[in-house]
Formats: structure tokens, sequence, C-alpha cells
């Protein structure tokens, strides 16, 4: 399946292990209701889903700041609704969405069973594009940060994926070469070219419907990470 011996495995955290879709509408449910925000939740999500999806493209390639990343985000969301929702109501939705994300700790399917699986034959690291108190707080509420060594994030880096460096500080802090690693992700892009590049071994988890594509093999579930590796 590979051509060098795997001994580090990386893991995305969104969307990979962490279920960011199912963990983000029960925060919307929650904040829209407090505050009063009266529109139909999955009316909402299915017109701010594609948004952030397009809005993180944009943020990852320095083409937006997170303030506005954040605020966008909700204002289109809202304009496209036709909702009146003032931006003193979309900045505190901004940030009580940041505040109450982490405390909803769902996981993909069989996420546990592949860590417990990989645990004792692997040493587990994390790559994320993510905000370091926020990921932070989702591996510890979802009862999965003992299972890495190193989680390396988008803010100490100072860049995101796929920019090489984030990887190459994700190489460093694990001591090991790219040859001998793994990095399973979601995001064809940010994910799996920009390993691919730095010379890791790349297995792409498509759980987000992305095109098929030859770049690597793909998965659909996780549990099939126990028969290649």
């Amino acid at each position: 399946m590979f051509d060098h011996k795997v001994t580090d495995v990386f893991f995305d955290l969104d969307h990979t292990l962490w279920d960011f879709e199912r963990n983000s509408a029960l925060t919307f449910a929650k904040i829209l209701e407090s505050n009063r925000v009266k529109v139909d939740l999955n009316g909402f999500l299915e017109i701010y889903s594609p948004i952030n999806f397009e809005m993180w493209k944009l943020y990852r390639e320095n083409g937006i700041t997170q303030s506005e990343l954040r605020y966008q985000r909700l204002r289109r969301t809202f304009d496209i609704l036709k909702a009146s929702v003032t931006d003193e109501i979309i900045d505190a939705l901004s940030h009580e969405y940041i505040e109450h994300l982490p405390s909803f700790v769902h996981l993909l399917p069989n996420t546990v069973e592949v860590l417990e699986y990989l645990f004792p034959k692997y040493r587990l690291h994390i790559i994320t594009n993510g905000f370091e108190e926020v990921q932070e707080r989702k591996l510890k509420g979802s009862n999965i940060h003992h299972y890495f060594d190193q989680i390396i994030n988008s803010e100490m880096a100072g860049v995101k994926k796929p920019d090489p460096y984030i990887f190459e500080l994700a190489l460093s802090r694990a001591k090991v070469e790219p040859r001998h690693t793994l990095m399973v992700g979601d995001n064809l892009e940010a994910d799996i070219l920009g390993a691919k590049a730095m010379g890791m071994q790349v297995v792409h988890f498509n759980s987000n419907n992305e095109a098929n594509h030859d770049v690597c093999k793909t998965i659909y579930d996780l549990i099939e990470i126990k028969s290649i590796l």
C-alpha cells in the first residue's frame, strides 16, 4: 500500500475525527435560540454551510482575516435569508459560537476504535487549521487528546495548511522524516496535496463528498484505516 514504512500518522481534526457539522448544528441551535434569532435552523444551515466552506478556503489562502471570516459567514447567510439581524447580534453570535462549539463532543463514526487500534503501533499527531484554544478544548472534551503526541495548529505555526511550513513544523516536532509518515485528512487541497508536496504519504478521508480523484487512496469511513495499516 505504501512505498515506505509508516511510523507516524498525522490526522486533521475537523471533518476527519471531530464531527464538525453535527457539533456546529447543535451550537447554532443553542445560540440562535438564546439570542432570539427567528430563523429555521435547517434552512439556516443549508445556506451557512457552503458559505462557511468558501470562507474558510479564502482564509486558508490569506484572502480574509479571522475576524472577517467570523463576521462575513454570518452576515452573508442572514442576508440571503432576508433576516433582519444587526451587526451587534452577529458579533454576539460569532463570539458565542466559538465559545460553545467545543462543548459539543460528537466524533465521526469509528474514530475511537481506529485510534485505539493505531495507538499501540504508531505515534499519532494532529495538524489542524483551527485556533489553538478551541482545538484543545475539542480534543479534551471529546476525550481523544491523550492519543496524540504532537498537536500542531495554524495559530502556533503562523500559517495554514497547505502552506509547507505547518507541515515542516509538525515533522520537526515529531522528529520524523516525511517518507515515514501518513497524513489522513478530509480536505484534498489543504491536507492531501499540502502533505504530499512535503513528501508525506497520504490517504484522503472523503467525508465531504469531494470529487473523485487519483491523487491517492480515498476512504469513506475511518474504519478502512484498519485494513491499510
